[in-house]
């Protein structure tokens, strides 16, 4: 059932109307599922407060009133956020929070890997929710709460995030990815440089694949520009963020940030101090969250630190610490760091240490007063293991707010499931039935029917000819049973040589139908997890992004099928 919300219009003034339609994504991970319908023994165990209770905003904002001082001060955080915003030209909105922040606002925050063009179109999804849960955050406790994108440039798996995916010009799934010139190094994605000429590669692959429209020449032209002048993809990630949302107030940090790390020098002196309690902690949860029998979502390692280091000794690579024997050490035991030495090294170079998906949820608290964090499906269940991990530094994990899900539905393609009475229900849950079953009543012929009959009748009049064979002689019996189903296998292929035949004559509706379900369900996955936002403001221009802002929010979630 279609829910109308209202027209929008893109740059050159045509009126796009916009509907939305319910349908829920499966959620994969139980624990997840659990926290997002408000099952009781999971909040209060694992999490502590639930998004879908008004009281517990309440609670939680007064909370962080009161745990000021295990904080980075507001002062400091404001003057990292301005120096790393230099770059940009900044929106009103965006100066009016980070006057908010200098004053001690709180945040909605949630953070992702930097992809190629900002990836997936999850990620859109992400910043979308974190805007929305923000303001009404802000409208229940009638204060200042800002959103924030924490961009996870620490993280150094380039494979995750040197491509995305497009349906290109002859309409099949695209993959552009970028190459890293020291294909061995594990530094993080904020260091790892990219030359003009890597970018200009695979803009001119863009350039190619991407299909024509009124908008293609201005946004590759604004990709270039905004390429050009990135170093990395962190910073090419971060400059299409701040021009899709600077008007919405978003703010941006990367995790890799210099300036950020000298501030976050007494979290990381914390987490030393208190590593084998943190390590307990963490363990601790995982046996409870086995114990009610989920599947972790993270490792929990006994002899880890959940700490890495940029090690000059390994070249920088990006080293996961662990512990041996009272000493730091590298996975391989090659290189050993002390308490001592770490401590040193932090006083004098803090760009060097790093955290991992346990501890980042720990630094995240300590730089910002995070009233909510938004998260997908997979990093709810892992952050559960944080909770105890929290309370050991005198913290409490922040309300866990869903992301919200859209799948986008171009005009044509609602044409199309019309046309072949489709359902969103049908592409997403029985897809190949539905076209096995449309093509079916396509074949006036009875093809199938007829083939299944000849090899009934075959196999009828075959079988006592075999049994008379063996009569006669046992070792027939084996070579009757290898014969016949060889002639069944001819028919089969003469049955399905038949059958492409007359689907040929069905090729233009084959593709629409095949268009459908790659725009829907790319790979046999969600819209969201595999295509680009590119391909939207390729053809829409901002309109697409409108749509998606005003979709409907929940603070517990929810898939939202956005008709443009």
């Amino acid at each position: 059932m279609y829910r109308y919300i209202g027209s929008l219009h893109n740059i050159q003034g045509v009126e796009i109307v916009v509907k939305v339609e319910k349908y829920e994504l499966p959620i994969t991970q139980q624990l997840s599922a659990d926290y997002i319908n408000g099952k009781q023994q999971v909040i209060q165990q694992l999490y502590g407060y639930f998004s879908g209770n008004k009281e517990d905003w309440a609670a939680r904002s007064a909370r962080l009133d009161s745990l000021g001082e295990k904080r980075m001060p507001s002062g400091q955080l404001a003057s990292v956020l301005r120096q790393y915003h230099a770059r940009f030209q900044l929106s009103e909105q965006q100066e009016r929070n980070l006057q908010h922040i200098e004053q001690g606002a709180q945040v909605v925050i949630g953070g992702q890997q930097a992809g190629l063009w900002t990836g997936q179109l999850l990620v859109i999804h992400k910043v979308v929710t974190i805007i929305k849960a923000a303001a009404e955050a802000s409208q229940q406790l009638g204060r200042p709460v800002v959103p924030v994108f924490w961009i996870a440039g620490e993280d150094h798996d380039w494979d995750e995030v040197n491509h995305t995916h497009l349906i290109s010009t002859d309409l099949s799934l695209k993959k552009l990815t970028i190459a890293k010139e020291d294909s061995q190094q594990r530094t993080s994605v904020s260091r790892t440089a990219i030359s003009s000429e890597q970018w200009q590669e695979v803009l001119a692959e863009l350039a190619e694949h991407l299909p024509s429209s009124e908008f293609k020449e201005g946004l590759i032209s604004q990709l270039n520009d905004i390429c050009q002048s990135s170093a990395s993809l962190t910073e090419c990630f971060a400059a299409i963020i701040q021009q899709l949302f600077a008007e919405h107030g978003l703010l941006l940090i990367d995790s890799d940030y210099h300036l950020l790390r000298e501030q976050e020098q007494p979290m990381f002196r914390k987490l030393l101090e208190h590593n084998d309690q943190l390590g307990a902690a963490y363990g601790a949860t995982a046996d409870l969250i086995r114990g009610m029998d989920y599947t972790l979502q993270a490792d929990v390692t006994a002899n880890s630190s959940n700490l890495f280091l940029f090690a000059e000794e390994l070249g920088n690579d990006r080293v996961l610490l662990y512990k041996e024997n009272g000493e730091f050490q590298d996975r391989k035991g090659q290189h050993r760091w002390s308490y001592d030495q770490l401590l040193q090294l932090l006083e004098n170079e803090p760009s060097r240490f790093s955290n991992n998906v346990l501890t980042r949820p720990l630094m995240q608290d300590y730089v910002f007063p995070v009233l909510g964090t938004v998260l997908g499906p997979g990093e709810i269940s892992y952050w559960a293991l944080t909770g105890k991990a929290f309370a050991v530094l005198g913290m409490e994990m922040p309300i866990i707010i869903p992301r919200m899900s859209y799948t986008l539905v171009e005009g044509i393609i609602a044409k199309n499931m019309e046309k072949y009475g489709l359902s969103f229900a049908d592409v997403m849950d029985r897809y190949q039935e539905c076209k096995k079953q449309w093509l079916q009543q396509q074949d006036e012929l009875g093809i199938e029917q007829r083939f299944t009959a000849v090899k009934e009748q075959f196999i009828a009049m075959y079988e006592p000819l075999l049994q008379m064979a063996s009569s006669i002689q046992n070792g027939l019996a084996k070579l009757g049973d290898t014969n016949m189903a060889k002639i069944i296998e001819q028919i089969q292929y003469m049955e399905s040589k038949t059958i492409d035949a007359q689907q040929k004559q069905f090729e233009a509706a084959i593709r629409q139908l095949d268009r459908i379900e790659l725009s829907l369900k790319p790979n046999g996955k969600p819209q969201e997890r595999v295509l680009t936002m590119i391909s939207y403001w390729n053809r829409y221009d901002r309109a697409w992004l409108d749509a998606l802002l005003h979709a409907p929010y929940s603070r517990t979630g929810g898939h939202e099928i956005v008709y443009l």
